[in-house]
């Protein structure tokens, strides 16, 4: 029941100068991934500046890539919150708007007990018949979705499909391989460790880096998954010191400040983000340059 295998992208919300979703700009980002060869499009994820966006807009974000993906691709919205009931109303509504997976991050804040992550995922799960992805990020939710944990949801939730681990820390993935002996899919939620999570048996990213680099994060997956994996270390590493650019802050301030570099026109963040540093955007400007993105 895997949704994708590959390089899914996070993709941004663009804005208007008004704040205001700039649908139109939304449509031209759609096919720019999808002719870039992008496996999957997560919309309204953290780099979507989902915690920002109305319930109304979440909605018609996600029912506006439905549209204009048009099934080449499966479309995964984002539709976690720290309220369990406020989750399944937006996984409903997702479902009913077309898309085909949801990625449902642990509750934040809140803090739940390991026993409370799984009645929380559990019910979520049971409230709509699309594959569900656990998103385990300590460093955003203040919580970190135990391995056995993640383990028993792939084994006894039929539609509790795959995990988007986003922590970091490759022990605590060979732990889950370990325990889940299959029964999921993991999918790497860290550009600068898409060959080591993959190395461990994952199927892929849910990359940031993809806003920029779509072809070319596609391909560090399909290398790897053809059996080439010198040639998919080799782009991992050279594309490293750019991913370290793209996340010298908060994401998604760096990758909307690319794209706007790049003449994309993805417009502002939503506050409490503010605009990058202008120390670091030259930084990442220069390290767009060196890995052979032009510059608006």
């Amino acid at each position: 029941m895997s949704v994708f295998e590959g390089a899914g992208v996070a993709l941004v919300t663009p804005m208007k100068e008004n704040g205001e979703v700039n649908y139109e700009k939304l449509s031209e980002l759609v096919e720019m991934q999808v002719n870039g060869g992008t496996d999957a499009i997560i919309v309204c994820g953290t780099t979507g500046e989902a915690s920002t966006l109305t319930h109304e807009e979440h909605l018609e974000c996600i029912k506006a890539v439905v549209d204009f993906t048009k099934k080449r691709i499966p479309v995964i919205a984002g539709t976690g919150s720290n309220c369990t009931d406020t989750a399944i109303y937006l996984s409903r509504e997702a479902q009913l708007r077309g898309a085909d997976g949801v990625l449902v991050v642990s509750p934040y804040y809140n803090k739940a007990t390991q026993e409370g992550l799984k009645t929380h995922f559990v019910n979520i799960a049971k409230a709509i018949d699309i594959p569900v992805i656990l998103y385990n990020i300590k460093g955003r939710t203040g919580v970190n979705i135990d391995t056995r944990t993640i383990a028993w949801l792939g084994k006894n939730v039929d539609n509790i499909v795959a995990v988007k681990e986003a922590n970091g820390d490759i022990s605590q993935v060979a732990d889950l391989m370990y325990y889940s002996q299959g029964d999921l899919d993991v999918y790497s939620g860290n550009d600068d460790q898409i060959v080591p999570l993959m190395s461990l048996g994952g199927k892929g990213v849910i990359s940031v880096l993809s806003n920029i680099l779509p072809k070319e994060t596609h391909d560090i997956v399909e290398l790897y998954l053809n059996g080439n994996t010198k040639e998919s270390c080799d782009m991992q590493l050279k594309y490293l010191p750019l991913i370290h650019a793209l996340f010298s802050e908060v994401n998604p301030i760096p990758v909307k400040k690319a794209m706007n570099l790049m003449g994309l026109e993805v417009g502002p963040l939503r506050l409490p983000l503010t605009e990058m540093e202008e120390a670091h955007a030259q930084v990442l400007a220069q390290e767009m340059q060196k890995a052979g993105i032009s510059l608006a």
